[in-house]
Formats: structure tokens, C-alpha cells, sequence
């Protein structure tokens, strides 16, 4: 049942400037990974499978000072460069991930040594080094018939201002101690349960330098058709302070203090599997856990993918179709500018732990808050626990709506019995999400005019929801709202989402029937006729979305227009609140 620490070789060939010669170090893994294995070989003795009981569990086991324990620890290996020392026992990359790789070891110890643990190694020329490596935690599932892959990940590299300064002491405890930290106490409280899916627990190298850990899984994972089928990226994740300079969409100013909200990044708007994961995990925290939690979290699921202008590690797995999503701390301190009058702590060597104040060589006030980053790691464990149930998801269904009910009619149901159905109107969360018990045809309230969108989920013996399927714009029986009918605009420009909104909002049109045009150009303007954005679009029959991002702090009206072959088409009103 257990074999030696043996190196698994792959070969993986892709193009002269990608990644290229894939290793996997524990020789089973990639069985695992494929589904390929007995599940009685990595079967718990008493096997805890209840959702209930594992909410509870994580929620009362991830510990705070098992946290700032692996963070102190972290911050001690002097920099954690991607083209650092890989030699030393005490300093550098190799030095740091080999020490992850011990603790993930402990951990499948501590848990009946059900947890398979190596580096996914690939080579690649990043900062004068030539090979580079991820660590990775494999919880098994019990059903590789059904198999799946669920990932947690946060990358463990840091860096000063110079991409490949290695000599720069770059503690890197924000940017991304924390969310290394974050993983490993989930491999740890997890790995002492059961899942029907597989759970991989990842520490990313190289993101600095371009996402290169993260890609280099996502291109093996696309080369071997592995079932992944959600990917949780903690980048950032325990800090309370926000900096002067944060990346937009931001936090409120310079020292505001945030321990109680975590913002949800995903890519795209409408029909998104991104933003749908995104509103799972909200949905399985108030539904799990915000009852009983010592302290509630505000999860804000946000419009864009990322911070303007930034990006993490969970961009290669959405590049590649896998549904992926990013956790980051409310409140950031810094947009990585640096330059001459950049005082902010991000890729600086001032992210830290925090300071000593009273000059005992002891650090007394922490720039991270570890209770803060408890809670966001009960959050991703609950989210990744119900995902892990492997629930199988309906494969079609209808939405009508007529007046202020919408019908909801799933034609290929799965024989589970019970269902949930999320609508969807000016936000980038759903209003509401109902359940449909002993039937597969349900009518629910929903709002009578604008945009609704609509999921559906299915729901197992243990109350636990699938994935939620792909949205549906609903249709309207009787009436022509929305261009169905020959008679309207052949395009209609719909409520932006959300609205009142800030820092960002997806601009929606809906288009009939593609026709012959030159130019098509979205365009936002102020109350004084000055535009703020004139964006192209190349227009699609059916759903198109553009991100407008204004950032943190503007209020008052704007106008957004739809001009095809610059004449207007449509407009409508967009509200800036705070």
C-alpha cells in the first residue's frame, strides 16, 4: 500500500519557451490524479464523511497559531526568490520547500499517511535557474469511479522590487507566506477526513515571475485530461491594512483596518464557471457555517478577475477551462509599483511579519492578522469539503418567466430528488436561491422586469449542492422584453450588474440576431457628456459583456451607451454609491 519516495518520471513536450519536462516525485501520484487506484489503500479506519460534521470540525480545528506558526517559519528562510539558493539547508527556495514538503509529510503522518507528498517538478530558465518545483499534498478520494480533482493552492515564492534580486531579504509574509500558510493548515485539519473526490493541497513556485508554477500544473492537467473541477488560489490573504498604493478595485485608504470581509476575484459576468464557483462558496459559508461563526464574514464576490493590472495563480487553470477562482484579503498594502516614492510593503523587504515595539527583539504588533486568516481558511475548506462531495450536476433545464414568477422546468434531471434554483438579477450574487423538492418543474418569485438569470444544482442524501450549472437568461412568456420579439431593438443594452455598484460593474447586451456593422463601441460617460471609456467590442449573436472599472471612491451618475456604426442604439443609467 505505501511505496518509497521514488522519483515518477514524465515527459511533457510543449513550446521552446514554455515548461517543459514534467515530474511528478511520488511514483503513485499520477494514478491517483487519473483516477487510476484502489480507494480501500488510502481508506481511513473510521472513515468521517458527514458535511455537517466536517463544516463543524474546520471551523473549530483550523488554529490561529498553527498559522502564524508556519508564517514565522516562512519568514525565516531569508528570501524565497524563484531563482534563489536551492542548496542550503536554512535559506532559499530549496530550503523552503523542502520544509513544506516535510510538514505535508507530518500532517499524512499525523492522519493515517493518507496524504501523498512530492514536488511537481518542470523545467523552465526562470531567474538564472533552470528547474523549478511545486509542492503538493494528494488526499485520495473514495470514489475514483466518479473521479475529481479539487485544488487548493497559494504560491510560496516572494521577491523584492528586481524580478530576480535573490539577494534581497524578501520575507514576502503578505505576498504569500499567508496564503501557503492557508494551504498547509487545510492539508493538515482535511486530510483527516473523507472525500468521494480528490483533494490536492499546492504550494506554487515562480508566480512572481509570471504564474510559472501555477501554468506549468495547469498544462500537465490539460495534457492528461485530469477531472479538475474547481481551483481555490489564495494569494494575499491575511493582512488587515490597507496600503497607499493598493491595486484597484481597492480598499478604502491608507491604514484602513478590514478583518471582517474577504473579496472573491473570478473571471467574467454572465454564464461564467468562474463567477458561478465564486457564488458557490458564498453560498456554502452562510448556509454552513455564518450561524455559528464566532465572528461572521462579508464574502464580496467581485467583477473582475483580478486587481487592474495584477494577476494570480489561478489564470492558468481558467486559460485552460478549468472553473477557478482567487481569495484576497479585503485591504492590501500596495499595488507592487515600488519605485521612488512607493512606501508601501509589497515586493518590498519590508513584508514582514510586523514590528518591535517595545525593543525586546520580539515582534509584538503583526501586520497579519491570524484569526482573519483562520477564517479564511475555514471558508475555502468548507467551500472545497462540499465540492469534494462530487455531486453531479443536471444537465439542462428551461426558465420562463411570466410577470414576477419564473418556471423553472430540468429536463435532464439527476434522481437525487431535491434541487436548487439560483436566480440571478443586478448583482454579481444571486438574490435568491430556492429548492425544488419531488419535482422537476418548480415556479418561484423573481423580479418582473430587467435581466434574470438562472442556475440550477442538485442536491444529495446529505443536503450537500453540486456545482451549479451554466445561467440562462429567462425568457418571457407572452411578452417581447429582452429583443425576443420582431418588433424591438435588434440590440438592447441591459441593467448593468451590479447596480448601484463600485469599483466595478459588467456591462450586458443582449443581441437578437447578428447583422452586418462596422464599429461597435461601448462608451461611459459622466453626467457632463466627458467619456471615461470608449470601449470595441466585436459583437456576438446572443450575451455580450464589457468590465468597466473605475476603482475605489467615485460616486454620482453615469451613462453608458451602445453606438453601432456610431449612432446610438441604447443607453442607460449607471449608479457609482459607496
Amino acid at each position: 500500500m505505501r511505496i518509497t519516495h521514488l522519483l515518477f518520471v514524465l515527459f511533457v513536450a510543449l513550446n521552446a519557451h514554455a515548461q517543459t519536462n514534467f515530474y511528478l516525485s511520488h511514483p503513485a501520484a499520477v494514478n491517483i490524479l487519473k483516477g487510476n487506484y484502489n480507494p480501500a489503500d488510502y481508506a481511513a479506519s473510521q472513515a468521517i464523511t458527514d458535511p455537517l460534521l466536517i463544516a463543524s470540525e474546520i471551523q473549530a480545528r483550523i488554529s490561529p497559531d498553527s498559522l502564524k506558526a508556519y508564517i514565522t517559519r516562512l519568514s525565516q528562510f531569508g528570501t524565497r526568490n524563484s531563482g534563489a539558493d536551492t542548496v542550503s539547508t536554512a535559506t532559499g527556495i530549496g530550503a523552503s520547500r523542502r520544509w513544506i514538503e516535510s510538514k505535508f509529510q507530518q500532517f499524512g503522518m499525523e492522519n493515517e499517511d493518507r496524504l501523498l507528498v512530492g514536488m511537481f517538478q518542470f523545467d523552465q530558465a526562470i531567474c538564472n535557474m533552470g528547474r523549478h518545483s511545486n509542492v503538493m499534498a494528494i488526499l485520495p478520494g473514495t470514489n475514483p469511479t466518479a473521479n475529481g480533482i479539487i485544488l487548493i493552492e497559494g504560491h510560496f515564492d516572494s521577491r523584492c522590487d528586481v524580478l530576480c534580486d535573490v539577494n534581497c531579504p524578501a520575507e514576502g509574509v503578505e505576498d504569500n507566506a499567508t496564503g501557503t500558510a492557508l494551504v498547509m493548515e487545510l492539508a493538515r485539519v482535511m486530510s483527516k477526513y473523507s472525500f468521494p473526490n480528490t483533494l490536492v493541497f499546492m504550494a506554487t513556485t515562480a508566480e512572481e515571475q509570471g504564474l510559472y508554477g501555477a501554468a506549468a500544473f495547469a498544462q500537465y492537467a490539460k495534457t492528461n485530461a485530469l477531472p479538475i473541477r474547481a481551483v481555490l488560489n489564495n494569494d494575499v490573504i491575511g493582512g488587515v491594512i490597507c496600503g497607499l498604493t493598493s491595486s484597484p478595485p481597492s480598499c478604502p485608504g491608507v491604514n484602513d483596518v478590514d478583518s471582517t470581509s474577504v473579496r472573491l476575484f473570478s473571471s467574467g459576468g454572465f454564464n461564467s464557471p468562474h463567477k458561478q464557483l465564486s457564488r458557490y462558496i458564498k453560498l456554502q459559508y452562510k448556509e454552513h457555517l455564518l450561524a455559528t461563526a464566532p465572528v461572521p464574514m462579508l464574502i464580496r464576490i467581485m467583477s473582475p478577475e483580478d486587481r487592474t493590472g495584477r494577476g494570480g495563480d489561478h489564470i492558468p487553470f481558467r486559460e485552460r477551462g478549468y472553473p477557478a477562482m482567487r481569495f484576497t484579503a479585503a485591504n492590501e498594502h500596495g499595488d507592487a509599483s515600488n519605485g521612488p516614492t512607493y512606501t508601501d510593503r509589497q515586493h518590498t523587504s519590508d513584508d514582514v511579519l510586523g514590528l518591535d515595539t517595545d525593543g525586546d527583539q520580539v515582534v509584538d504588533s503583526f501586520f497579519v492578522q491570524f484569526n482573519y486568516l483562520a477564517r479564511n481558511a475555514v471558508i475555502n475548506g468548507n467551500a472545497a469539503a462540499s465540492i469534494a462531495r462530487g455531486v453531479p450536476a443536471p444537465a439542462s433545464f428551461s426558465a420562463t418567466r411570466s410577470g414576477s414568477t419564473v418556471t423553472v422546468d430540468i429536463a435532464n434531471p439527476i434522481d437525487t430528488g431535491t434541487y436548487r434554483i439560483a436566480l440571478r438579477s443586478t448583482t454579481n450574487d444571486w438574490d435568491t436561491v430556492y429548492t425544488l423538492t419531488n419535482s422537476t418543474l418548480g415556479s418561484f418569485p423573481c423580479n418582473a422586469t430587467g435581466g434574470l438569470y438562472v442556475s440550477i444544482a442538485s442536491v444529495d442524501n446529505t443536503g450537500v449542492e453540486s456545482l451549479f450549472s451554466i445561467e440562462k437568461i429567462a425568457t418571457t412568456s407572452g411578452s417581447t422584453e429582452l429583443g425576443i420579439g420582431d418588433e424591438q431593438p435588434n440590440f438592447k443594452l441591459l441593467p448593468n450588474r451590479p447596480n448601484p455598484f463600485d469599483e466595478a460593474t459588467w456591462i450586458s447586451f443582449l443581441v437578437e440576431q447578428k447583422r452586418d456593422h462596422k464599429t461597435a463601441i461601448v462608451r461611459v460617460s459622466d453626467r457632463e457628456g466627458r467619456i471615461l471609456m470608449d470601449t470595441p467590442v466585436n459583437i456576438q449573436q446572443g450575451m455580450n459583456e464589457v468590465l468597466y472599472t473605475h476603482g475605489y471612491g467615485a460616486t454620482g451618475l453615469l451613462t453608458c451607451t451602445l453606438m453601432i456604426d456610431g449612432k446610438v442604439v441604447d443607453a442607460i443609467t449607471m449608479v457609482f454609491a459607496m
